[in-house]
């Protein structure tokens, strides 16, 4: 497949196609600055139709880059949000390209106030390796409501996928639309420079600083989907089964490696055995053995899967108890990159697991005795992109919300609040800037012109010069205090 499909190959090459395609779609841009709602809901049909099309490919593409992922966790993690959002703007978008109406004052009247929202022009996504599918489609599906033209440079590290996305996007659009990069880091790095009309960027914050230092060079705004350290919240009386149960699916999805999986457990200081039981039934449960399962993804690359272990080791070195959750019959050999849970008690700020986003499955836990003493240890550290809470009570729950900041929040369950398109999506601080889904992201990708009109009646004119005249003090009067 891969054979088939011209490469970026090498800095100045890649440097010329990139601006060649830029030139193509902001020239096509300026000849159709405003396209009509039917166009904009004929290229989003057209994009889910070419995933339908090409769903099982896909799963295979996605499989075969990670070394081992279920094609039901694609299908869940990727194609469902990704068919949703398209349907979603589909069903709405007639509804968010109407002008909105604004209040006039009256000191301004007869006239009227409407906002335009307007397609600001070529839209930059850069997409990562962990939902090579869902973090492209997601932003194109906004990108293309909102009637922009739009480049996407896919990860190196999903190189399959990234190949055979260019294809059919390929097939699907005319370069002057949607086109699709590829490359390595140095392809990514001049995809950055170049002067979109927005760039919005998935991946981790140390790389989200430099794409936002090379955008301010053409004054480029950018929306940034970063990461941090997301805590889930036990509290003092929700049953030990519901949170254990919630907080496993999120952080085993994907084998951990989602930037809105749980990072860290903060768990009441006389519940953390039963934390530990209960989550290893539930890992049990879905997972029975954990080689040659199908069913539980593989760690993307070799980098990765040592970097995990790298934390193991800091951890125990440091003291902290390693819980492994995975019969103990099994051998596992690196080569699969095949990784199960490792639960880590006694964590202390001082290991790595503490200070840097897991990004695997890898999952601390933290004693706390008040409720307070938890919200100041996320407080303490950067705003997360997630924070969950697990508690039935009111109280506990406007707490929580009163008394942090983080991008989203569940209550009561991981990683479904980023599948509801009528609520933004984006990170807080560290964790990121800016916002899209549904109608956020509409307005993401557009421009909102404010516009006054006025017709042949003209009030204006009684505070025209010369000045001093008694209309115009009245207005004074009523109006300045």
């Amino acid at each position: 497949m891969a054979a088939e499909l011209h490469s970026i190959k090498g800095k100045k090459s890649s440097t010329l196609e990139l601006k060649e395609i830029f030139e193509k779609q902001r020239e096509a841009f300026r000849r159709n600055p405003m396209p009509g709602q039917e166009q904009r809901r004929e290229n989003l049909r057209r994009l889910k139709k070419m995933l339908l099309k090409n769903r099982a490919s896909l799963c295979e593409s996605i499989d075969s880059d990670f070394g081992g992922r279920s094609c039901d966790e694609t299908l869940l993690a990727e194609f469902l949000p990704s068919v949703l959002g398209i349907n979603h703007a589909l069903k709405h978008l007639k509804g968010w390209m109407k002008p909105s109406p604004r209040r006039v004052h009256m000191l301004f009247m007869p006239a009227r106030n409407k906002v335009y929202f307007q397609p600001l022009g070529v839209v930059g996504i850069i997409v990562p390796w962990n939902y090579p599918l869902y973090l492209a489609v997601g932003p194109l599906t906004s990108a293309l409501a909102a009637g922009n033209r739009v480049m996407i440079k896919m990860s190196e590290l999903a190189p399959r996928t990234a190949d055979f996305f260019r294809k059919i996007i390929a097939e699907t659009f005319s370069e002057d639309l949607v086109a699709v990069l590829t490359g390595d880091a140095e392809v990514a790095e001049e995809f950055s420079k170049l002067p979109f009309d927005h760039l919005l960027f998935t991946g981790s914050t140390e790389v989200g600083r430099r794409v936002m230092k090379a955008a301010a060079e053409n004054l480029t705004p950018v929306t940034l989907e970063l990461g941090g350290k997301s805590p889930a919240i036990i509290s003092a009386a929700v049953p030990m089964k519901d949170a254990a149960d919630r907080i496993c699916f999120g952080k085993t999805i994907n084998a951990g490696q989602t930037c809105v999986a749980p990072d860290y457990v903060l768990c009441p200081r006389d519940r953390m055995e039963s934390f530990v039981e209960e989550f290893r039934r539930r890992f049990s449960a879905g997972y029975p053995t954990i080689k040659n399962n199908r069913d539980f993804t593989a760690i993307i690359n070799p980098g990765h899967y040592k970097r995990l272990q790298d934390y193991l080791r800091d951890a125990k070195g440091k003291g902290g108890r390693i819980i492994e959750l995975n019969p103990a019959e099994e051998e596992l050999e690196n080569s699969s990159r095949k990784m199960p849970i490792f639960l880590i008690l006694n964590a202390t700020s001082d290991m790595k697991v503490m200070q840097e986003e897991i990004f695997g499955p890898i999952l601390p836990v933290i004693p706390y005795d008040e409720l307070r003493e938890a919200l100041n240890f996320v407080n303490q550290r950067p705003r997360p992109l997630s924070l969950y809470y697990f508690g039935y009570d009111g109280e506990g729950q406007e707490m929580v919300l009163n008394h942090t900041h983080s991008g989203g929040v569940c209550i009561n369950d991981t990683l479904t609040h980023v599948l509801q398109d009528e609520m933004p999506f984006g990170g807080v601080g560290s964790s990121g800037m800016g916002r899209y889904h549904g109608l956020d992201g509409f307005r993401t990708f557009s421009h909102p012109k404010g516009v006054y009109i006025k017709q042949r009646l003209n009030s204006a004119r009684l505070i025209y010069p010369p000045y001093g005249k008694a209309i115009q003090k009245m207005i004074y009067r009523i109006f300045i205090r």
